[in-house]
């Protein structure tokens, strides 16, 4: 009798298709729990960590700084938000002296009062001079009411940058001697503390950021023989102060 043939067995090419399915699976699991994860808000969040903490009554997470004590649940909402966003606030950057000048200068020019202060940078930094004539009537350290406007252009701009500034009072070599001023020291410091107490009274100018100085006669920038350089003279500098040069200033 003849012999049966034994039928070849069928090799299954498409077997394949069983891994790439299962790892599409897999795939698609892996980025809906990175979506879900994403969309956790801090109650969420803080159950699933107490969750966790009863379970394996230990701490949960430990980065070096800082640490989540979930035994502590007066820091749990604040360390849970920092887990929420891990992003740091931007760090706050000085702008080029060069910038502040030419914002200044150009709310000066649509105020026309460019002509009554005058801008000059230099190693301590940027220095604004508002001029008697602009500011002050002579021989009082009130200021005016016309010069109030751009004392207040001046600040709003400050306002919005990190610096440090100093005020300086200054007059020309003319003695003076009033019953409320006896000589240039006492005026030139009268107008600068004035300017101080006007800016902190006006806006929320941090006390650490500004200080004051009185220098009289002693720090002119023009020839006080003459009328021209004695009216330069007489004049309240704020001085913005350059990094190395508020370095230097008094802790």
């Amino acid at each position: 009798m003849a012999r049966k043939k034994k039928h070849e067995e069928h090799v299954n090419h498409e077997r394949w298709l069983v891994s790439y399915a299962d790892f599409i699976t897999l795939l698609f699991a892996f980025f809906v729990t990175l979506y879900a994860i994403s969309q956790v808000d801090a109650k969420k969040l803080g159950k699933l960590v107490e969750s966790m903490q009863s379970a394996f009554d230990t701490r949960v997470f430990d980065s070096g700084s800082p640490k989540l004590s979930l035994s502590d649940g007066t820091a749990k909402g604040v360390e849970q938000q920092k887990l929420v966003e891990p992003i740091s606030p931007p760090v706050s950057v000085q702008p080029s002296l060069q910038a502040l000048q030419t914002s200044i200068q150009a709310k000066l020019v649509r105020a026309k009062f460019v002509d009554r202060v005058r801008m000059v940078q230099e190693k301590r930094g940027l220095i604004i001079s508002l001029t008697e004539a602009g500011f002050f009537d002579p021989g009082q350290a009130t200021l005016k009411e016309s010069g109030q406007h751009v004392v207040d252009m001046i600040a709003e701009t400050l306002m919005l940058n990190p610096y440090h500034f100093r005020i300086e009072g200054h007059t020309d070599a003319v003695p003076i001697h009033t019953a409320q001023f006896p000589s240039n020291w006492e005026l030139s410091t009268a107008r600068a503390t004035f300017i101080l107490s006007y800016l902190t009274t006006h806006f929320a100018f941090e006390p650490t950021r500004l200080s004051v100085a009185g220098y009289g006669e002693y720090r002119p920038i023009a020839p006080n023989n003459t009328a021209d350089g004695r009216a330069i003279n007489r004049r309240v500098d704020i001085v913005i102060l350059s990094e190395t040069e508020r370095q230097q200033e008094p802790k």
